[in-house]
């Protein structure tokens, strides 16, 4: 099982995620309620949608990781995750994304496309 099956499986299991198709068309999604939390694009990376406000507040942080990679103004961002540290960090984003989104710090109804969608190649990183 590689890590990116891994992290779905275990992410399936959180109370406050459910399987959904990804807007994007392009491996399969998480989602809370009506908001798309996680995209799994391919067997080494996902996007997950934090927020714009999230990103904001953890600029600095985020672009520090190298198992992480943001896509301009998008709410989203793309983590490689080719090993049990990006599965990590894959949990912990997803927990920020589900609070963010819970608080109201969601995006605008339609939310900027995630990687695949906005034609960024998701595995490339």
């Amino acid at each position: 099982m590689d890590a990116a099956e891994y992290a779905l499986q275990q992410l399936t299991t959180w109370p406050d995620l459910s399987p959904g198709p990804p807007s994007c068309d392009v491996g399969r999604a998480l989602v809370a309620g009506s908001n798309e939390i996680v995209h799994i694009h391919s067997a080494r990376s996902a996007d997950v949608h934090l927020t714009a406000t999230v990103i904001r507040r953890m600029r600095g942080e985020l672009e520090r990781s190298h198992e992480l990679r943001l896509q301009g103004d998008s709410p989203w961002v793309t983590i490689r995750i080719e090993s049990p540290s990006g599965a990590r960090l894959l949990f912990t984003l997803t927990s920020l994304a589900l609070h963010a989104h819970a608080r109201r710090e969601g995006d605008p109804v339609p939310a900027a496309p995630c990687s695949a969608a906005a034609g960024s190649p998701p595995a490339a990183m």
